[in-house]
This record gives structure tokens, sequence and C-alpha cells, in this order.
């Protein structure tokens, strides 16, 4: 369900392992409930609405019990799925966007292109397999994810960094910034921002 007018999407994706839904308001305030079964991800999405003044509610199940691989990554798909319902036919937005956030020793940098093309590229090297519970490799999974499904190009690259809860929140923190300014409403933009006349 989408309501484009209002940049505004709804989606549900029910696997043998995962049921998801996420709604999602572009032109929010960054207003977040978020409850995925995974305490540090809650807070990393968390971080990303905020950041990204994006109105998002996420409610997650999924086979956690395993581990939270499938949570994590799948989540990723279905918020991707959000972002490409509520940017529509694409007409007036800003389309690119970099962003570089620090956090303490760590600064991360993300950049955005809405290029209809879905991919990431990641350099996020974690010092440790884990920040309490959640293993630290999931978050690289979750941006390839998002990218992929969102289909927006998505870098997002450690400058510098040493603890490794500072640098996944301040990559997702970055990822949400970014997302943030390249699906904003440029009032000097006519149409579709590219040259093809199509993202």
């Amino acid at each position: 369900m989408t309501d484009s007018a209002n940049r505004r999407a709804v989606v549900t994706r029910v696997t043998g392992e995962t049921d998801i839904t996420v709604e999602l308001d572009l032109d929010g305030t960054g207003t977040c409930s978020i409850d995925t079964g995974v305490p540090f991800f809650d807070h990393m999405l968390n971080a990303f609405g905020r950041h990204g003044l994006f109105d998002l509610t996420v409610r997650a199940t999924g086979d956690i019990e395993v581990d939270a691989h499938h949570t994590v990554e799948d989540t990723g798909i279905v918020l991707g799925q959000a972002f490409t319902q509520a940017l529509g036919d694409k007409a007036g937005i800003t389309r690119f966007s970099d962003v570089c956030i620090p956090m303490d020793e760590t600064l991360v940098q993300a950049a955005v292109d809405i290029s209809g093309r879905g991919q990431a590229y990641c350099d996020l090297p974690i010092p440790t397999e884990r920040v309490g519970s959640f293993d630290t490799e999931l978050a690289v999974e979750f941006f390839y994810a998002l990218a992929r499904d969102a289909r927006v190009t998505l870098h997002v690259r450690e400058l510098a960094g040493a603890n490794s809860h500072h640098i996944i929140e301040a990559a997702f923190k970055a990822a949400g910034r970014a997302m943030r300014y390249a699906c904003e409403l440029d009032p000097r933009v006519n149409g579709v921002p590219s040259t093809k006349g199509s993202l």
C-alpha cells in the first residue's frame, strides 16, 4: 500500500523465517517505534529513523533462536521496499547526498544516489565480532539488503574508528541522514533528476 502524495508506504513480507511489517513516512519528524526482537538492532534502526527524520515503525518476528541474520537482512529488504514505494516516481527529489557523522573517535561517511540500481559498497572494519549479543557483520548485511531493495547506490565507509558500537551506530546515523537528504524534495528540480528522464 502506498500513499504517493504523502510519500508514505506500508510493506509486509512473510517468509518461513520472518514476518516483518514496516511503515515509513519520508516527510516525518523522526518518530520511531521499533521491535525486531534484536535489541541492539532496534537501537540502530531508531538512530537511522531519528537522524533521517523518517517516521518509522518496524514490527519483526524471526528465527532469532537460530541467530539474528534473517531478521536483520529481511528487515533491510522490507525497509528498502518501503523506500521504493514511498518515493513513487521520484519526481522532484534531490537524488544525491553525501554525509559524514562523527561519534567520539569514530567518523563514518555515507553517500547515496537514488539511482534505480540497487547496490551497496561497505568498508566498515569492525574490530570485534559482537556488540553484546549482536553479530557485528550483520550491519553490512542490512545495508546491502536496504540498498538492493530501495534501488539506491549506497556507499558506507569508516574513515576512523576503534569502538565497534560507535562504528555501527555512526554508520546507521550516516545512512539515515544521507537517505533523508537524497529523498528530500527540491523545489528547483523539475521532474525526475536524470538526463535519461527516468530513474
